[in-house]
C-alpha cells in the first residue's frame, strides 16, 4: 500500500495563500482552466436560476454566465474578491446579485437556496472537504445541481508516488496534489442524503482534473 502523506491544511493557511496568488491568478491559471471553466458553466447555464460560485476567485468566471442567471460569488480572499468586485463594475454585470468573503465549510445562507452551487477547483483547497461538500449540498434546492472542476489524484502506482511527493512543495501554494482519489468523492456520496451522481467526465489540462455533477433528489417528486 502507498504510504499516505498527511499534512496540516487550514483556513488562514489557505487564505494567505490565494491573497498572494490574486495580482497573477487570471495570468497564470486564466488559459489553463478556460477549457474546464467553460464545460461548467455551460452545464449551469443549462440548469440556469439563483447559482452560487464558491471560490469565485478573481471573478474569471462571471462573465461567461448567461445574463438570465443570477450569480453570489463567495471566496475566502479579500485580495481575490476586490478583483471580482472591479471585474463586475467594469463589464456591467448586472446578474451578479453579490460577492462576500465567506468560508467554503460555513456558508451564510438558509438551507435550499440556489438552483446550482457552482466550485471550480475549490474542494481540494479546503481543510476539510467533506464537511465543504456538506455544505454545498445543504444550500442546494431540490432538483438543483452541485458542479465542481476538480482534481482527481491517483489510488496506486507511479502517479500516486509522484503526487504524494509533491504535496510537500505545493502546500504553500494552497494546492493539493493527493489525497483525492475518486473513492473519496464516491464514499462522500455513498453518505451524502439525497445526493446522486450525474456526471463525471474528464477535462482538460493533461486529464488529472475532472467537472463532476451531482443532482439533489426532489425527494417530494420521487415519493
Amino acid at each position: 500500500m502507498a504510504e499516505i502523506i498527511k499534512l496540516d491544511f487550514d483556513r488562514e493557511m489557505v487564505e494567505q495563500a490565494y491573497d498572494r496568488w490574486a495580482p497573477v491568478y487570471d495570468l497564470v491559471f486564466g488559459g489553463v482552466f478556460s477549457k474546464g471553466r467553460k464545460a461548467a458553466i455551460a452545464a449551469t447555464n443549462r440548469i440556469g436560476g439563483r447559482v452560487l460560485e464558491v471560490g469565485v476567485g478573481t471573478g474569471i468566471s462571471l462573465p461567461q454566465y448567461a445574463p438570465h442567471v443570477r450569480i453570489f460569488g463567495t471566496d475566502i480572499s479579500e485580495a481575490m474578491l476586490q478583483k471580482a468586485k472591479k471585474r463586475v463594475t467594469e463589464l456591467g454585470l448586472k446578474n451578479v446579485e453579490g460577492l462576500a468573503v465567506m468560508d467554503a465549510e460555513k456558508l451564510e445562507f438558509p438551507d435550499n437556496s440556489f438552483d446550482v452551487v457552482m466550485a471550480q477547483y475549490v474542494v481540494t483547497a479546503v481543510p476539510n472537504p467533506e464537511v465543504a461538500l456538506d455544505e454545498f449540498a445543504r444550500v442546494l434546492r431540490p432538483g438543483g445541481e452541485l458542479i465542481i472542476l476538480t482534481r482527481v489524484s491517483a489510488d496506486a502506482g507511479v502517479r500516486r508516488f509522484i503526487e504524494q511527493r509533491l504535496q510537500p512543495v505545493v502546500r504553500p501554494l494552497g494546492f493539493r496534489t493527493a489525497e483525492f482519489a475518486w473513492s473519496r468523492y464516491a464514499q462522500w456520496l455513498a453518505g451524502a442524503r439525497g445526493m446522486e451522481l450525474a456526471e463525471r467526465r474528464l477535462v482538460p489540462p493533461l486529464g488529472h482534473f475532472s467537472l463532476v455533477r451531482f443532482r439533489k433528489i426532489d425527494v417530494a417528486k420521487a415519493a
